[in-house]
């Protein structure tokens, strides 16, 4: 069997070759709007509306959402790649990010869809925890293309 730590490279390239959408995971922090870019994002149960962002353990989001608490998902746009940077750690200086609010949860302007959530449990997942969520709205946005995420790579969707 192989060490695990020479396997975590390889992993990494092949769960890149699944391809995904591209959110961005809003909350408030310290009465300020924050937000992380996932694609570690699925839809978990239609009864109840369940939905699961899959969160690193040392991430911001871990230390301020609890059980009991809101939090937003963004699809991005492809217009939108330079905000799903901003938040994936990439800061751009001086980028403004339009936010509104939605049930009390900052949310990204001109997505594709916003959801609202409340979390139901949260889950020790690895180095991750898993929080899967009641869904307490649901907005259908803006009328784009998806912002796409594949083999460590941003991508656009080619169909016709």
């Amino acid at each position: 069997m192989n060490d695990a730590h020479n396997d975590a490279a390889k992993f990494r390239r092949v769960m890149g070759r699944f391809a995904t959408g591209v959110t961005v995971v809003t909350y408030e922090r310290e009465n300020e709007a924050a937000g992380m870019t996932a694609n570690a994002f699925l839809s978990v149960s239609l009864e109840p509306q369940l939905i699961l962002v899959s969160i690193k353990n040392e991430s911001r989001f871990c230390k301020h959402i609890k059980q009991g608490d809101c939090y937003g998902v963004n699809f991005l746009t492809e217009q939108q790649e330079h905000i799903s940077g901003h938040f994936a750690g990439r800061a751009v200086e001086g980028l403004d990010v339009a936010m509104n609010k939605l049930q009390g949860v900052p949310i990204i302007e001109g997505s594709l869809a916003h959801i609202v959530a409340r979390v139901v449990q949260i889950h020790a997942a690895g180095d991750h925890q898993l929080y899967i969520a009641e869904v307490i709205e649901l907005v259908e946005a803006a009328q784009a293309r998806p912002l796409l995420f594949f083999s460590g790579q941003y991508g656009k969707l080619n169909a016709a």
